[in-house]
């Protein structure tokens, strides 16, 4: 290691060059080796040699890149691009979640940002100010402390919708994240996160992972919907049987398994519950739907 490189993390894997120059490389196949991760670098080590890469080179996580059948078979790869996005490199660990969490906070937790929290609070627009902060990536979300002493949690399994866009920012345009989540007490919020492009755009693909396993296809039954939709539109749980027409059994198993597909949160029971950032982003999509059919 170098003077003031520390290790943050070392285990065996397999991975590859997938596209150079912005071309494609079709008959890439994986090489096993060790892959090392510190403060700095990237260290990819395997039988034909070693390549090193430079954290603050990489501009971007994610994607897929199923070039052939090789790659497209492994589903647990991490896509990092660098050189504008022309070159990409496929790195497969043999523990990937812990890696990646390992690698977004290598990336992230010395970054100053800028944060307004909240931006949108129940729906209504906050007159928040821009503030400095910095977050912490753990294993279940992002931690955010601002230099005012508040601190904000954004948790994965918890993000409803990201948007993406140019605002004013302490007088100047900058990309700003705008991620939608929850209070503990359910109250819906907004977060808009600003600062160097290139962290803001890890940042985001990092958030994404969040609003991915939101937006997972679920079987959804018409009567899946109608209760979401009815729940969203302020109906208290315990007068959907009545509400719908539904026997008030079968609510309870409905509602046992939207929570079980982390739709809804489970106050007390015998079932009260309530919409969580899944769930209303569920529901809104199902009212569009609705509505763009009638």
């Amino acid at each position: 290691m170098k003077p003031g490189e520390t290790k943050v993390a070392d285990t065996n894997g397999r991975f590859l060059q997938v596209r150079r120059g912005g071309r494609s490389l079709n008959d890439a196949n994986w090489t096993n080796g060790r892959i090392l991760l510190s403060n700095q670098r990237l260290i990819l080590a395997g039988t034909g040699g070693k390549r090193t890469f430079a954290l603050s080179d990489i501009e971007q996580i994610g994607g897929r890149f199923d070039v052939n059948q090789r790659i497209a078979t492994v589903s647990d790869y991490l896509a990092l691009r660098y050189n504008d996005g022309e070159d990409v490199v496929l790195v497969a660990p043999a523990d990937p979640d812990e890696f990646e969490l390992d690698l977004y906070g290598t990336l992230l937790n010395a970054t100053k940002f800028l944060v307004r929290h909240p931006a949108v609070e129940g729906g209504v627009v906050q007159n928040t100010e821009w503030v400095g902060a910095r977050l912490k990536v753990e294993e279940a979300g992002v931690s955010i402390a601002t230099v005012e002493g508040s601190f904000v949690h954004v948790r994965l399994d918890d993000i409803g919708d990201i948007e993406m866009g140019r605002r004013t920012v302490r007088e100047e345009t900058r990309e700003v994240i705008e991620v939608e989540h929850s209070y503990d007490d359910g109250t819906s919020v907004q977060t808009y996160i600003s600062g160097p492009e290139r962290p803001v755009t890890i940042l985001k693909s990092l958030l994404r992972i969040g609003e991915e396993q939101s937006e997972t296809a679920l079987e959804l039954s018409k009567q899946d919907k109608q209760v979401l939709m009815a729940l969203y539109s302020g109906v208290s749980p315990f007068d959907i049987p009545a509400f719908l027409g539904i026997d008030v059994d079968d609510v309870e198993e409905l509602f046992t398994r939207l929570i079980d597909h982390n739709v809804l949160d489970e106050v007390r029971v015998r079932h009260e519950v309530e919409l969580n950032a899944r769930g209303r982003s569920i529901a809104a999509d199902a009212i569009d739907d609705q509505a763009a059919n009638m």
